[in-house]
């Protein structure tokens, strides 16, 4: 049976997924047609139901739950990897409000934590999130919310940090940070979806015992990316939240959607948001 996938060319999406689409593990017949692209297309697609499972941000997920559950492997949560919001020059927190900020999507995590810190600002603007450093270099955006591999180079570029949203997360809650999760149809047979979560979950742990068999499709997506960035990126994002949510994981999701539904950023989601 063949399905349609989506994840991103960042190394912890091609990582975690190498081991499935490249059959190194048992997929249990299963067969994928791929389609690699920025989280943020990602996050559209889904939302025209046009894939069977791909990755999407969490805050693009409470506005597919009716469509979509989760499932409990892949996902990217962890401590200390959050967006953060920089600067070229010296920004105060309460500065803020009306300047000009570059987001990295509308339906990313990261602007959904930069809505929760911050809920007054008056100009936001989406762009790529590999543009983001020099749009704020440029003097077009006079900060933004950087995700991804860029928190290992925008200090080299001679950005500031303005605040760690990430870690204004975990002293509010003492919980990981929910970025990004792996969602399949709830329309596919309910046999399916447990499958899928057990092949996902098999290609995380092999990528974990056999990081090295995977760095030649990691490397093909990595867009030149310096060695040593992709490495850090992959552990920074990749951990035991990856091969299993677990109750902390589950957690730190409810308790993100519990504060957003709480201060109207979006409805309350459907039940049933797990694969189970």
């Amino acid at each position: 049976m063949e399905l349609s996938l989506g994840f991103s060319t960042c190394p912890n999406d091609t990582f975690i997924f190498d081991a499935m689409v490249n059959r190194r593990v048992d997929t249990e017949g299963l067969r994928f047609n791929l389609h690699l692209a920025d989280v943020e297309e990602l996050n559209q697609m889904a939302f025209s139901s046009a894939l069977d499972i791909t990755k999407v941000s969490y805050h693009a997920y409470a506005y597919l739950s009716v469509d979509y559950q989760l499932l409990t492997a892949g996902s990217a949560l962890g401590f200390g990897n959050g967006p953060l919001l920089i600067s070229k020059h010296k920004i105060y927190p309460d500065e803020l409000a009306g300047l000009k900020i570059a987001i990295p999507g509308k339906y990313t995590t990261a602007n959904l934590l930069l809505s929760l810190v911050y809920p007054n600002l008056l100009h936001k603007k989406e762009y790529l999130f590999s543009d983001i450093e020099e749009v704020i270099l440029s003097g077009e955006a006079d900060a933004g919310v950087i995700i991804h591999e860029n928190r290992f180079t925008y200090q080299s570029k001679g950005l500031k940090k303005i605040v760690d949203l990430g870690e204004y997360w975990e002293d509010d809650t003492g919980l990981p940070i929910p970025l990004g999760g792996i969602v399949v149809k709830r329309n596919l047979p309910h046999e399916l979806r447990l499958k899928l979560n057990r092949v996902l979950r098999r290609s995380v742990e092999y990528a974990m015992q056999n990081p090295n068999d995977s760095l030649p499709f990691v490397r093909k997506h990595a867009q030149a990316m310096d060695e040593e960035v992709m490495r850090n990126h992959i552990s920074l994002y990749v951990n035991e939240f990856s091969v299993d949510l677990g109750i902390k994981g589950r957690e730190a999701i409810n308790t993100l959607y519990g504060k957003s539904v709480g201060k109207s950023i979006f409805p309350p989601l459907q039940p049933s948001c797990f694969v189970e």
